[in-house]
């Protein structure tokens, strides 16, 4: 669970990865970034390498985590592989845990299992996506889908219980079974947020937190403080763990970092207006013409981002760490072609002399 901190590296360094798709390129080009990065990033003793669920976003290829998560194993040996994560009441809690126990069997004690309450996109594409008869589940249905999801993972629902003679496969049940040899263990889950009630919820039931600071910096430390102020031990944490999710944009010239960081935001204003795409480029976004309430937004967003040469991005990812006392550090990297996004996990990896395999 808990990573460990290497170089001068002021926490532990992870990934999360929303397989950016830019303008000119395909979506396999992004998954061979990823496999890329995971690869990299491993060697330079990075600690977990987590994919987000997105629908309906023609720059994010990120929509199927378990998916992706398969190939990543494959193509890695040693990195924790996770979800940052699936959102729950997207999907029947049964098929969660047959996913993530084929993957738990794919990658023995590798899979973090990462849970959100948001639909990771609009409300359309999330009715699209549950096809449910009736009023469909939203997020305050999100305690009892993940009792739901957990009862499943450990194989433990009580007897005259209507899914108790459901099983979860791969599962603990095959260790139960005649002959069965199967480990009992499964992955560990995680609640994921951008405001106070997963921090709480996560706090109660003594799970590991991992908050959005990158797109919800404001609410950082409240939601922080809740978590440790509302946590109670359990058998998977003695101590409350928290990570944040930090956009991070390091470039070997300032001024290219400030290039891609105001690409970023064109994206943003783009996703904000109902309007996504794939990744622009610096060219696209320089020939954009602003209106003055889109540029608010663009630096108010260029803000929350950790960027410039590598000595600047260690910089502010120290003072962050400083401020907000978080266990772990998930840098997230957006950029309009692979190898910029390469790049800039290599100078962070190199700023805080991490080790090389």
């Amino acid at each position: 669970m808990r990573g460990t901190a290497h170089g001068t590296a002021p926490a532990p360094l992870s990934v999360l990865d929303l397989v950016t798709v830019g303008s000119g390129h395909t979506a396999t080009d992004a998954l061979r970034t990823s496999v890329d990065l995971a690869r990299f990033t491993e060697s330079r003793g990075f600690h977990r390498y987590w994919v987000a669920e997105h629908h309906s976003m023609p720059g994010v290829a990120s929509s199927s985590p378990a998916v992706i998560l398969a190939h990543l194993a494959a193509h890695t040996e040693r990195i924790r592989l996770g979800s940052g994560g699936v959102m729950l009441p997207n999907h029947a809690p049964l098929v969660i845990a047959e996913q993530f126990g084929t993957l738990e069997a794919l990658a023995p004690h590798r899979v973090d299992l990462g849970l959100g309450r948001a639909p990771g996109t609009d409300g359309a594409t999330a009715a699209a996506l549950r096809r449910a008869d009736g009023p469909p589940e939203g997020a305050d249905d999100f305690p009892e889908q993940l009792a739901e999801l957990t009862r499943f993972l450990d194989d433990d629902f009580p007897a005259g219980h209507p899914y108790a003679r459901i099983h979860a496969v791969p599962g603990p049940v095959q260790a139960t079974a005649p002959g069965g040899v199967q480990s009992r263990h499964r992955p560990p889950v995680w609640l994921l947020g951008s405001s106070g009630f997963s921090a709480r919820l996560a706090g109660l039931l003594g799970l590991p937190f991992a908050f959005a600071h990158h797109f919800s910096a404001q609410n950082t430390i409240p939601a922080l403080d809740l978590y440790r102020e509302s946590f109670r031990p359990s058998a998977a944490l003695a101590e409350p763990y928290a990570l944040i999710g930090v956009s991070v944009l390091a470039a070997d010239d300032a001024r290219e970092a400030r290039r891609q960081v105001l690409a970023t935001g064109l994206n943003m204003v783009r996703l904000r207006t109902g309007r996504p795409g794939l990744f622009p480029s610096p060219e696209e976004t320089e020939a954009h013409v602003f209106t003055e309430l889109e540029r608010e937004f663009v630096d108010s967003w260029a803000a929350n981002i950790v960027h410039g040469t590598a000595d600047e991005v260690r910089s502010g990812l120290d003072d962050l760490h400083k401020r907000t006392g978080a266990d772990e550090l998930m840098l997230t990297s957006h950029a309009h072609r692979g190898e910029l996004r390469l790049r800039s996990y290599e100078l962070v990896a190199d700023a805080y002399g991490l080790p090389t395999a």
